[in-house]
Formats: structure tokens, C-alpha cells, sequence
């Protein structure tokens, strides 16, 4: 039987938190209903006059958009929206208990659902959470935004970059276990890309006495392979929580719309503490239009182009004079390489001008993860495009020449073996 008890280790205040309601809370609108209860201007925003009805790119086809009924609020509570992510998520992989939009918390990006967490279960200067660096940078700049301190457990050391179990247990098994309230492990990575083992994490929610809760950042789970999303495991574990987003392989960066899968009790606590109105109408609207069979046939056409990028990378880059080891997995729409000095070891001086270089000179950005811990001379490169990934080959093949000053000297070399060959 689970340890965990939400009732000592969410905040009081939160416990106690009656969340907002308004009107249309016991009075939904039918579309008839005169509207007078939130103080919206009934006129209508302030668009050109030809605008008088929903945008659609094409009849039946495409997300409709109402833009002159964006004077009024959004739905608060986003039930269709929610189901359509539960449909998506419930593949049976991992359990039989069924998903239902009462397990769900939408809000802007995943970063609200990190935030939220915090202040729900972490009482400011005295609670901490515990991260596996290198990780997702936005749960220490969530902490520290809401004065909680971090226990750093690093991963194991790359290119596997897997959870340290061991010592992850052993750390909720300390004295200031008590006070550790949640555990953030990202899966796949960022920046590593390695999806972690689903036992590293059973591991850690049997736990025999830890009272806490398990977050498992799935951000990039759409490039993991089919059925890896541990989404619907949170049927069967009262602490777990798996955060998504559309950010990432529905290509919705724009419209900020994530979520966090979770206990209805949990749920319930993060859907009191936020903001009333926290998905927008134009967001909701694109992102029902992309979890329907419409929308996901082309997320997974998209998806299947980058990964066939994701697998040219992972042959030419190796070709590539100063491209070392792939540190991470492959799970994901970025690879994460070392760049090798003239010694032939990874070097954080070659990999920041080759950085520097490609963006300032041949206007290719990259992502220079140096400093993270085990990322040592490492780069981060995101998965494009054929015609990007065309130019950022040959950007980068000239980039580390120039950097290790070895291709002008190897030339010199090639032009005196073939004069010799000549003259032989």
C-alpha cells in the first residue's frame, strides 16, 4: 500500500483553498442566454468590420475560430479538450483503468503545471524538491521563484544518462526526506533525449515510506517509441503525475497548451490554485482541432519526416571531423553530441565558437549544453527540417575547421601525399 497521504503533504492552505466560481459555473450558456453576469463588453473586441463570423482555413477543415466571441471568457474547466487528451493517452500499455478528464490540469505550457506543483505541495523556505541534472532548467527557476531548495541527484553518467536509483532512494529514505515533496524526472531528457526505464520509476514510487509525489516531464514522448507515455499509470498510483505539452510534436509552441495527467484528488488541487481563465479560446480551439483524427494524422506525418532527419543526423554527424560521442538517447526531436578538440576530447572552448560560430557567421542556432553536468564540450541540436538539416551538415563540417584550425592543415597534407604520389 502507497505511503503517500495527500493530506500531509500538500500545503494546508491549499487543502483548504475553495477555487474560484463564477455564474456560468451553475449556469452554462446555451448560446441564447443574455450575458450579464462576468462584466464582458457585449459589443465585441475591436476588429475590422469585415470580420463577422468564425475563421476556418477551409470549409470543414481546420480549427474554428471564433474571433468575434472573444469577448467572452473561456470555458474554465475545458472538459472536450481534456477527453480529447485522455483518448489520446489511453493506449492500455500500462494499466486497464481508464483515463477521464477529471485526471487532467491544463494551463500554459508545462511550466505552469511545474509551478503549480511547487506551490501546492512545497511550503516556501522549507520544503525542497529533488532533480536529476542534467535536467529541464525551469524546475530550479520554479524553486527558486517560490523559495524551495533542491536536492540534486545526477543522472548516471552518459551516453545512457539513466536515473541513479539507488541513490534516489536512498535520498528519500534520509532525514530530510520529509521534507522533500516532490521529484521531478524528465523522460526523454532534455538535454539528453534518453527515455528513462519505466522500472527506475516503479522503483521509486514503491517507496516503501516516502510521502511524496513522482513528476515525469514527458514533453518529448511523441518521439519515444509508440505506447512509451506512462500517462495513464497515474490511474494506478495516487502520487504520480506525467506532464505533456503541444509544444513539441504538434508543433504548437505558439499557443502554450500543456498538461498534467494525475489523481482526480490532485487534479483537483491544481485546478483550484490557478487561474480562472488559463486557456485561452483561440488556444483551446487549435488545440482540440489538433488531438482530432484530422489533426493527429498530420502530427504524426510531421513527426515521421523529422525522425527520418532524426536518423540522417545519427549516420552523417559521426562522418564529421570533431563530432564525437552521441551523449543520450534517440528518443527525441534533438541529438546531443560532443565536439572533440585537436586531442580528440570533448572541449567546452571548441564547442562555444563552434556555437558562436554557426549562429554569428552562418546564421545556424544550436543550443551550446557545456555547462550542464556530464555535458562536458556538448551541443544540442534540434531535429529540422531536410533543407535545414542540408545546411546545418555542411555549417558545421566548416564551422569545426575553422574552430580546430585542423581542415586547412590536413588539405596541405592531402595536396603533398597526391605530389608525391605523382612523382612516384
Amino acid at each position: 500500500m502507497s505511503p503517500f497521504n495527500l493530506e500531509t503533504c500538500a500545503r494546508p492552505n491549499i487543502l483548504a483553498l475553495e477555487p474560484y466560481r463564477c455564474a456560468r459555473d451553475d449556469y452554462k450558456d446555451d448560446g441564447t442566454n443574455v450575458l450579464l453576469d462576468a462584466n464582458e463588453n457585449a459589443y465585441g473586441p475591436p476588429l475590422p468590420p469585415s470580420i463577422t463570423g468564425v475563421i476556418q482555413p477551409q470549409p470543414g477543415l481546420g480549427p474554428v475560430i471564433d474571433l468575434p466571441g472573444l469577448n467572452r471568457y473561456p470555458d474554465p474547466h475545458q472538459v472536450p479538450l481534456k477527453q480529447l487528451l485522455c483518448n489520446l493517452r489511453q493506449t492500455h500499455a500500462h494499466t486497464q483503468k481508464k483515463l477521464t478528464p477529471a485526471n487532467l490540469f491544463v494551463g500554459v505550457g508545462s511550466d505552469e503545471a511545474i509551478d503549480a506543483l511547487i506551490r501546492a505541495f512545497c511550503r516556501p523556505g522549507q520544503d525542497k524538491i529533488l532533480v536529476c541534472p542534467p535536467t529541464y532548467g525551469m524546475y530550479s527557476v520554479s524553486a527558486q521563484v517560490n523559495d524551495v531548495s533542491l536536492v540534486k541527484i545526477p543522472l548516471l553518467p552518459g551516453p545512457d544518462f539513466q536515473l541513479d536509483v539507488p541513490a534516489i532512494l536512498s535520498a528519500l529514505s534520509s532525514p530530510e526526506a520529509s521534507s522533500i515533496k516532490l521529484a521531478y524526472f524528465c523522460s526523454p531528457g532534455n538535454p539528453t533525449g534518453s527515455l528513462l526505464s519505466k522500472s527506475s520509476i516503479a522503483s521509486i514510487l514503491a517507496h516503501p515510506t516516502w510521502n511524496g509525489v513522482v513528476v515525469v516531464d514527458e514533453a518529448y514522448i511523441d518521439f519515444a517509441p509508440d505506447s512509451a507515455s506512462l500517462a495513464e499509470w497515474v490511474a494506478e498510483f495516487p502520487n504520480l503525475v506525467v506532464m505533456q505539452t503541444l509544444s513539441k510534436a504538434f508543433g504548437l509552441a505558439g499557443i502554450r497548451l500543456g498538461a498534467a495527467f494525475t489523481s482526480p484528488e490532485i487534479a483537483r488541487l491544481l485546478n483550484a490554485l490557478k487561474a480562472p481563465y488559463n486557456v485561452n479560446n483561440i488556444t483551446s480551439a487549435i488545440a482540440e482541432y489538433a488531438l482530432s483524427p484530422a489533426g493527429l494524422e498530420v502530427m504524426r506525418a510531421n513527426k515521421a519526416a523529422l525522425l527520418e532527419q532524426r536518423d540522417r543526423l545519427l549516420k552523417e554527424m559521426p562522418q564529421i571531423p570533431g563530432v564525437g560521442r552521441l551523449m543520450g538517447g534517440t528518443e527525441s526531436n534533438f541529438l546531443l553530441y560532443e565536439m572533440l578538440n585537436k586531442d580528440g576530447r570533448p572541449d567546452n572552448t571548441v564547442a562555444l565558437a563552434v556555437y558562436e560560430g554557426l549562429a554569428e557567421t552562418k546564421g545556424v542556432v544550436v543550443r551550446f549544453r557545456g555547462k550542464e553536468h556530464g555535458c562536458l564540450g556538448c551541443l544540442r541540436i534540434t531535429v529540422g527540417t531536410e533543407e535545414e538539416m542540408s545546411r546545418f551538415l555542411g555549417a558545421i563540417r566548416k564551422q569545426l575547421e575553422q574552430v580546430r584550425g585542423v581542415g586547412a592543415q590536413s588539405d596541405e597534407e592531402n595536396k603533398e601525399k597526391a605530389a608525391s604520389a605523382i612523382v612516384a
